[in-house]
Formats: structure tokens, sequence, C-alpha cells
């Protein structure tokens, strides 16, 4: 990740950006450019050997105006408060982006996971579930997995949760296991939302996505998920990396053979259909059609960016480019924003609170089906948007579409005495 850019000016910048398009009043854009409540805290866990160890953790609510806070948890060295609360913000607009009535959150613990048992783990997550209690539930706040957490994680703190407070709630976490009341195609949700929105830009751009060239930086869940769809749908995957490094192969690589390996071995470096090894910064900067960041916030900053050969790039990580590098970007190459390329995690999450409510669970096929239905719409609002007002972002055109529906949210309801 680039150093440097601070996260939270990049999101209200990004805001403000779109505001001079809105007739909406500076008061209101100044309430939506800041979190409602952040929490703070410090866990104090005990490790196998008996010692104890300080984590510090946060919860920010950024805006509920739209219903219940939702965001992920992330575990890493580098969690901050003042990325949390960007990441809390950018999940506002994109569930409002999509159309999903929820607010928005996001958490985190700094944190190195690889340096910490599976029991640890559990008693870092727990010890945060535990102070996250008063805040989360079903009709509260509703978080999910991230950077680092996943199903094991997120069924630590339904359990924790539930039996704190004595009762069954399902919904008070997504992202959980099946069995756990889990719904079918959560895992595969980000990178499915990341091609369709690329579709979608290929066919509005008139070119065509069959033999397209891809490049994707971050071989986590999301990157590896879209480098297999988007693979599927006949683009060629020319490249991939994490944090290791990255493997280019002109004419291809197979992207589920890239995850074996990268599964055996910690990194995707050193595949065998790879004709070179390449670092992040230069998969970032391959002439290829469709790139696809799918790693941490300002992996693309001014400096990278004038070397960014893309045609379309497709954000499946939170905030890949800094707002200088947008601005280097635009008018040059096609960018769709994290809030509407990577909002398939956060559309499925709320598919299986739904579910998690009725106690109706839902089919793959089904699940599928309706997360395409709410990326094409979102992608033909931000067309819609970009051509009536004459825009060359569509980031800028996204975030349009997004804080008129909060604000709309925000003023219908009256101020309360």
């Amino acid at each position: 990740m680039t150093e440097g850019a601070n996260p939270f000016e990049s999101l209200q910048s990004q805001i403000d950006e779109a505001a001079t398009h809105l007739e909406v009043g500076d008061d209101v854009i100044e309430r939506l450019k800041h979190p409602e409540r952040v929490l703070e805290t410090n866990l104090t866990v005990e490790l196998d050997d008996g010692s104890l160890e300080r984590f510090k953790a946060f919860r920010s609510q950024f805006n509920g105006d739209r219903g219940p806070y939702k965001g992920g948890i992330r575990y890493h060295p580098q969690v901050s408060r003042d990325e949390v609360k960007a990441l809390s913000g950018w999940m506002v607009y994109k569930c409002a982006t999509a159309g999903i009535p929820y607010g928005g959150g996001k958490g985190g613990i700094i944190i190195d996971p690889d340096e910490y048992s599976e029991a640890e783990l559990e008693r870092v997550t727990r010890a945060f579930a535990t102070e996250l209690r008063p805040m989360i539930g079903e009709d509260r706040d509703i978080p999910a997995p991230d950077v680092n957490t996943g199903q094991r994680e997120m069924n630590w703190i339904k359990d924790t949760y539930e039996t704190l407070e004595n009762t069954t709630e399902p919904g008070v976490i997504t992202g959980k296991n099946i069995a756990s009341g889990g719904s079918e195609g959560r895992v595969e949700a980000t990178g499915r939302s990341t091609v369709i929105a690329a579709r979608e830009a290929f066919d509005y751009l008139d070119k065509d996505l069959e033999g397209a060239t891809v490049a994707v930086q971050g071989y986590g869940n999301a990157g590896w998920i879209a480098a297999k769809l988007i693979d599927r749908m006949g683009a060629t995957v020319v490249a991939v990396s994490d944090s290791s490094g990255g493997v280019y192969n002109h004419s291809g690589l197979d992207p589920v053979a890239a995850k074996d390996h990268k599964n055996e071995t910690g990194s995707v470096v050193g595949y065998e259909e790879s004709e070179e090894e390449l670092t992040n910064e230069d998969v970032l900067t391959l002439d290829v059609d469709l790139l696809i960041p799918a790693a941490l916030e300002n992996a693309i900053d001014a400096d990278l960016a004038e070397d960014v050969q893309a045609d379309v790039i497709s954000e499946a990580a939170n905030g890949p480019l800094t707002p200088k590098a947008d601005a280097i970007l635009e008018g040059d190459v096609f960018v769709i924003p994290d809030i509407l390329a990577n909002a398939g995690g956060v559309t499925v999450s709320y598919f299986e609170w739904v579910q998690n409510r009725q106690r109706f669970y839902w089919t793959e096929e089904k699940v599928n089906s309706e997360l395409e239905d709410i990326i094409v719409d979102a992608f033909d609002a931000l067309v819609e948007t970009l051509e009536e007002y004459d825009l060359e972002n569509p980031r800028t055109a996204a975030y349009v579409v997004a804080i008129r529906r909060v604000a709309d949210s925000f003023e219908e309801a009256g101020t309360f005495p």
C-alpha cells in the first residue's frame, strides 16, 4: 500500500466533489462527512503462554439515516482510527448506491493474525465482541467479515453476543457459515459484483470482454474470485499478485491453479505457469484492458497513476485510488468505484440478514440472480447520472446518486425536538 494518503480525508474530498453537483445544503453535507460515533477500546487478552497483551480496537458508526449500521471488521497491523472512519463512510455510500436499506459502520483491531494461534485469535475476537455488545444487534449495527476475518470470526462474535444476551439472534452478524445461518453465495459475492460491474462497463463502452486482458492486484478472497469469474466470462487473466509479489503470463494464467499454489506455498510467487515475476506496482501498471485492485486502500497514488495503462478499473478493494490519482485518470480510464464494484459483499450480507429475520433461506441461484439485478440497476443509475450531469468521473456520479439518497432520508425524517 502506498503511504501518505489519509483515507478519511480521501472520503471527505470525494463527498465534497459530488456535492458541487447537488442542491444539498452545506450544513447537511458537513453532517454527511463525519461519523456519528467511534468506539475506541483496548482489549487485554491472555496469550497461550499465560502473558497478557493489549490490542487496540475500533468500531465506527458513520451514518444510520437509511437503516442499521453495516460494515466489516478487519484484523491488520495498519488499522487506524481514520481508516475505520473512512471505511464506515464508504459503507454508507456503498449501501446507498446499491439501494440497500442500511447505514454504514466499520470495525478493526490492530493485529497481525499470522502471529497468533487460533485460540489466541478466538480470545481476541470474543473480547472485542464483548465490547461491541451494547452497540450491535440486528436492528442497530450488523458487523461482517473484512480483511483477515471470515466465517470463523463471525461465528465467534455471534456466539459471544447470543451467550451474553441469552438469546438466539443470527441476524446480529453476517458472513457466517451456512450451519450458523449464513447465506449461499456470500463467499463469492464481492468478487462477483466486481466482475458484473466490469461486464456492464465493457458493454457501456462498447468493448468486448471476450479475450480482454486482465490484471488482479491482491489475491485474497475478492481478488481470486474475481479472477476466476472473469476467466469464465472469456477474459484472459494475464497477471495476479499478493503481498509477496506477482506473476505474469502473456497467454494467460489459470486463476484456480494460481490460488491452489498460493494455498500450498503462501504466495502466488513461484507459480509454475508464470513467465515473469512482477512487483505489485508492475501489476498495477500493466498494459491491460481491465485492472482489478483487490488489496488495501491507497494502492494507486498520483505518482503511480501516471503509469497506469488499463482501459477500465473495477475496484474490488475499498479506496484503492487516492483522489489525486483519480484526477489524473479521469477521462482516460473508466473507473468503476468501490462503492459500486465491490458492493456485492454488503448486498449478499443484506440477503443473509433478510433470511435470518425470516428464518427462510434462499438457494445460491436465487442469491446470485438477486445480486445481479441490484448491481446492474446500480450501474444503470450511475450511467444515467454520469450523462445527466455531463460528468467524466464515474466515482463522482456514484457519489451523486448515493449522497442524494442519504440526504433525502435525513431531510424527510425531519428534526427531532
